[in-house]
């Protein structure tokens, strides 16, 4: 049996593979194009070709693909064959660089925001070289860009790496400041934790609204939640340890650097984490981090639940995405030292990204914003949808000397007392964790946790990158006319401090209190749902700063807007048609079933002795009636809404709609059938109820 250091990356056509298999020169040119953004040339792309072909087939590959990400969310790919007819009637196997360098998949059915008529259905993939191709079963996939005829982004790779070219421009910029001469690139890592349900088979099959919507649209709470608090880190059950052990050894082959796995807060709820990577290879593992993660749950008789709030009254599920930035030397540049109060190159970047965090609150709410998310942002799982940062006692001490031109002498270092001798004894940490604000400082990253768990993380690292790259631009704009310039960097941190310190909040950020303080006294934007946030992509301030760091055009943003608001008005659609369809057609009948029952069983015991009491009887059937009746009143009610929403005269205000009429009327009819479920003899109810299902996996 091989080791995991045997088998893992034996998928991917990796570093190891490209040394082996391709020329001294071939291997020194694609990697000069991999870390420095040299142009591809077409003989080394013909040279990789075919070593690629080559490995592939003989790890039993028989066609080739290019996988991308375009704006539904997931992935896509079209397979096409090695073969290639050959004179003698047989066939060869060819694989061209112009076949990896570029592909044309039809691009009519994909969203593109007016980026394209229906009937121009051209689109080309183009392989991005930084990202390592892989064998998904028999399948070489090649990981590309996606754009239309026209030359837009209709993807959500190009962007991010239009992003990722903007935050090291404007980063060596500033190295460049501090004296540093020798580094070539500047890349953002990241490491998104992936929050998920595992729930069986049998009860999702039973279950319409998750089958159509990946939710549950009704459901009474189960007498038992987590309250008990006895899942979080507790002992994973047979069947779940069998799916990770499954899970981990697929995500291995691949590359993909899975490391931390754990039960989470609710019931049947779990969490996988990886090792840093760049941000585009991050993105691209933790998309098939996902897909693989729903395949193996399959062969397990099980369901992976991906959607953020699965479940009412229960956690939800979010993605954090741990952010950093690094030389291609390896230093981080968050990384604050021993003295951060005199690392001057670290206050400045972390300076960037509390301006970036700031200026552009509205665009990081905008990268996360979905139907799904809306619901969990805000709960007591989750940040509040107002932004905020956490740095801690130690940076936030640091920050408000620098502020106020005082001397620093850092955190005490305080040594933990366990009160046990045979305990190693440690230095505690110079900060706590805040487990509740959306973007916290965690020692030399940031995690950013409005993420959804369905969410792509491209999208919120699109946002950051550029956003910090604005703010990094603006530095050097300033710093490099400076004729003094320690005394210019040390006005320019004092004043990013003092104008955008507000920001920064290190308290709770469930308090209703400080949400209020945010809003009204600090100004902070809250904006609640994807309705409320979404326009706002296309203010002058996003637009401009998008667009001059050529992350996108103006027609990819006002398409994206587009897009994402029609996504957010289908997805509530569908549930608010599979709402109307479940109460209609078996909510409804099961609860007028049982009322009849009951009030013929009431009646048959009167007919056989008047003097025996049916009052409970009564009172249930006369609570049900009135039920059944609520029930019928809020599905017409939510129908009419419905019809009514075909009228709205473009996505806007549709949204707007879907959020002030669609969703509330929603809850109204949630609340009879939850009710109802209460009531009804168990035999009667159609569906699964939460206790069957968040406890089914034994």
């Amino acid at each position: 049996m091989k080791t995991v250091s045997e088998y893992f990356g034996n998928m991917v056509f990796d570093d190891r593979v490209m040394k082996a298999t391709l020329s001294a020169k071939v291997y020194a040119s694609l990697k000069q194009t991999i870390d420095e953004g040299k142009e591809l040339d077409l003989n080394v792309a013909n040279a990789v070709a075919a070593a690629m072909k080559d490995w592939a087939i003989e790890k039993g590959a028989t066609h080739f693909t290019h996988w991308f990400q375009p704006l539904t969310g997931i992935t896509a790919e079209k397979h096409d064959s090695f073969i290639s007819p050959s004179p003698d009637g047989g066939v060869i196997m060819e694989f061209s660089g112009k076949e990896l360098i570029k592909g044309e998949p039809d691009a009519s059915s994909f969203p593109s925001g007016g980026l394209r008529a229906t009937f121009e259905a051209r689109g080309y993939t183009a392989w991005d070289p930084t990202s390592y191709a892989f064998i998904k079963g028999k399948t070489l996939c090649i990981p590309t860009a996606f754009c239309s005829y026209g030359g837009h982004a209709l993807d959500k790779k190009t962007p991010l790496l239009r992003s990722m070219e903007a935050l090291n421009k404007q980063a060596l910029r500033i190295l460049r400041l501090f004296g540093n001469a020798t580094v070539k690139r500047v890349v953002s890592s990241v490491g998104p934790e992936q929050e998920y349900f595992l729930i069986t088979k049998e009860m999702y099959d039973a279950r319409p609204d998750l089958r159509f919507t990946g939710r549950t649209l009704f459901g009474a709470k189960p007498p038992k939640g987590q309250e008990m608090d006895d899942h979080y880190f507790g002992v994973i059950k047979p069947r779940v340890a069998a799916y990770m052990e499954e899970l981990n050894e697929e995500l291995w082959k691949l590359g993909i650097l899975a490391k931390t796995e754990h039960n989470e807060v609710a019931p049947a709820q779990h969490e996988l984490a990886p090792i840093y990577s760049t941000t585009n290879v991050a993105t691209d593992h933790n998309q098939l981090t996902m897909e693989i993660m729903q395949k193996i749950a399959a062969k397990h008789g099980l369901v992976c639940l991906l959607h953020e709030k699965p479940f009412a009254g229960v956690n939800g599920s979010g993605k954090h995405n741990n952010w950093s930035i690094a030389t291609d030397g390896g230093q981080n540049l968050l990384s604050p030292g021993d003295t951060p109060y005199e690392n001057a190159q670290f206050l400045l970047f972390l300076c960037a990204v509390i301006q970036a965090v700031d200026d552009y609150q509205d665009l990081l709410r905008i990268s996360v914003a979905t139907a799904g998310n809306d619901h969990r942002l805000g709960a007591n799982e989750a940040p509040p949808a107002v932004g905020s940062m956490f740095l801690g006692d130690d940076l936030g001490g640091v920050l408000e000397a620098i502020e106020k031109g005082a001397p620093y002498y850092g955190a005490e270092k305080t040594q933990m007392k366990l009160g046990v001798d045979v305990l190693p004894k440690f230095n505690r940490d110079t900060t706590d964790r805040n487990r509740t604000s959306p973007f916290a400082f965690t020692g030399n990253k940031f995690e950013f946790r409005m993420l959804g768990s369905s969410n792509s993380i491209a999208c919120a690292n699109i946002m950051l990158n550029s956003a910090v790259a604005e703010s990094l631009k603006q530095y050097a704009d300033k710093l490099e006319k400076a004729k003094d310039f320690e005394k210019a960097l040390h006005e320019l941190i004092k004043k990013t401090i003092k104008d955008h310190k507000r920001i920064i909040f290190n308290g709770n950020g469930y308090d209703d209190a400080w949400i209020k303080e945010a809003t009204e006294v600090r100004g902070l934007l809250n904006y609640r749902t994807t309705a409320d946030c979404m326009p706002h992509l296309l203010d002058k301030k996003n637009a401009d700063m998008l667009t001059a760091h050529k992350v996108f055009t103006v027609e990819e943003l006002n398409s994206r807007c587009e897009i994402m608001l029609e996504n957010y008005c289908k997805t509530v659609t569908i549930e608010a048609n599979t709402m109307v369809d479940m109460a209609k057609t078996q909510i409804a009948p099961a609860v007028r079933h049982f009322a009849a029952d009951t009030a013929r069983d009431a009646a048959a015991k009167q007919a056989l002795d008047s003097a025996i009491p049916c009052g409970y009887e009564k009172k249930l059937v006369a609570r049900l009636s009135v039920i059944a009746e609520g029930i019928a009143e809020k599905v017409e009610s939510l129908e009419s809404a419905m019809i009514e929403l075909h009228g709205a005269k473009d996505v806007i205000a549709e949204s707007v709609m879907i959020r002030d009429v669609i969703l509330p009327k929603m809850c109204e009819l949630r609340v009879y059938c939850d009710e109802a479920e209460t009531l009804t003899a168990k035999s009667y109810w159609p569906f699964p109820t939460y206790g069957d299902i968040l406890f089914s996996v034994k």
